[in-house]
């Protein structure tokens, strides 16, 4: 099947293959989102309308890291003590050559001086220091280590996280530019759900993953399995929202219409990638429409898969996965080569057990893993992660967990 723009639908590709394209179809359609200001408060999960640069050196001031001393390291002892001690809130002072001033933890330094020397370690006779030698920069929090003025900090369409308010923060940055939220559709596809006789288990997870993502999520209803109703209502959820997402009807059957629409709609990307559970979905730009589509498959736990390794980049901006190590409970072989299979498990004590295993909680294979089955049984929800992998697994073969909420965020 040939689809707009002469793609090649037969053609699977590898699911990070299609994450990268996703990414860059972000990359194209971000800067199309207005703008706002927001304060540091409200930043988590919002992307930059533009770089950050820091406007100052960060700190301004040398400062003290310990009570004691402050003085230029490079001079000789007995040094002379000036009358003042220096303190958090106060401006620097001056000292000259062969002098040394009281600080406290904290402190700015004299423009002069470029050590301290901790209390304990000093000794004071007739106002004349004497103490351990210093090498400069001893107990001192140099001005710009921190950050340097000028220096490029924060990238255009970087998603921004709560810790990020500190660093601005201190850079006395107190609201910034960043673009305005996509704004999603969620549309229901299968006669079966549309007259009531299945539950759409779907649209409320990928609704909830879009919003965990930072974005605005709204469900759409059903269309039952008839082109024409198909097509109309993606295009006008097209022309009303900026992603429209729907389940369903991405897979070859006669009744599958939900690619055939995206394709006289706009440009398929792709469709299908090497991803068990959760090979057939589709992605499309819609640019008459002004909108981007994705066609997610119907059975839940696929469809939550597949959604956060492929579809997750265009709404964060990384396709990144932070893994933890575990001992495999139980061989696992796989069925089909050439695929990439992401096995649900159960976390104990450093140790994964595949849920789904017939000795795990949710007996669906025996050892060959067997994804078709799992993908649509709503126990395997219960996982704390998963494991991505192309090849069979071994009983205590350390292997990488990707923890659920590594790609729910």
């Amino acid at each position: 099947m040939t689809g707009a723009g002469g793609h090649d639908h037969d053609d699977l590709i590898g699911w990070d293959d299609g994450a990268q394209r996703v990414q860059e179809l972000r990359d194209r359609w971000l800067p199309r989102l207005g703008t706002e200001t927001v304060g540091l408060g409200e930043i988590a999960g919002r992307a930059l309308a533009e770089p950050i640069d820091a406007p100052t050196d960060v700190p301004a001031w040398s400062h003290s890291t310990m009570d004691g001393f402050a003085f230029d390291a490079t001079e000789e002892y007995p040094l002379s003590v000036v009358e003042a001690d220096v303190f958090p809130e106060d401006d620097p002072p001056r000292i000259e050559s062969g002098e040394a001033v009281r600080i406290a933890t904290g402190a700015p330094l004299p423009p002069s001086a470029n050590a301290v020397l901790k209390r304990e370690e000093a000794s004071v006779e007739d106002g004349q220091l004497t103490g351990t030698d210093l090498d400069p920069g001893t107990y001192v929090y140099e001005r710009g280590s921190n950050v340097a003025e000028g220096e490029r900090l924060f990238a255009a369409g970087e998603r921004l996280g709560p810790k990020d308010a500190i660093l601005l923060g201190d850079l006395g940055i107190e609201r910034v530019t960043v673009r305005e939220r996509f704004d999603v559709g969620l549309l229901a596809t299968g006669t079966e759900i549309h007259e009531g006789r299945h539950t759409d288990l779907d649209s409320p997870m990928l609704a909830g993953l879009v919003r965990s993502w930072g974005h605005d999520a709204t469900y759409e209803g059903t269309v039952p399995d008839e082109y024409d109703r198909v097509e109309s209502r993606i295009e006008e959820l097209a022309r009303e929202y900026d992603v429209v997402v729907t389940t369903g009807g991405t897979s070859v059957g006669d009744k599958d219409y939900v690619i055939r629409a995206l394709e006289s709609l706009g440009e398929v990307l792709f469709h299908r990638v090497r991803l068990r559970p959760g090979k057939p979905i589709a992605v499309a730009e819609l640019e008459a429409h002004d909108a981007v589509a994705f066609a997610i498959p119907g059975k839940p736990v696929g469809a939550h898969a597949v959604t956060s390794l492929v579809a997750r980049p265009f709404f964060t901006g990384t396709a990144s996965l932070s893994t933890i190590d575990a001992e495999m409970a139980r061989d696992v072989d796989i069925t089909t080569p050439g695929f990439a299979y992401a096995i649900p498990v159960t976390l104990d004590d450093g140790t994964a057990m595949p849920l789904g295993h017939a000795d795990s909680q949710l007996s669906v294979y025996e050892t060959a893993f067997d994804p078709s089955v799992l993908s649509s049984s709503t126990r395997a929800t219960r996982a704390d992660g998963f494991v991505l992998t192309e090849s069979g697994v071994d009983r205590d073969e350390t292997v990488e967990v990707v923890p659920y909420p590594v790609v729910e965020r």
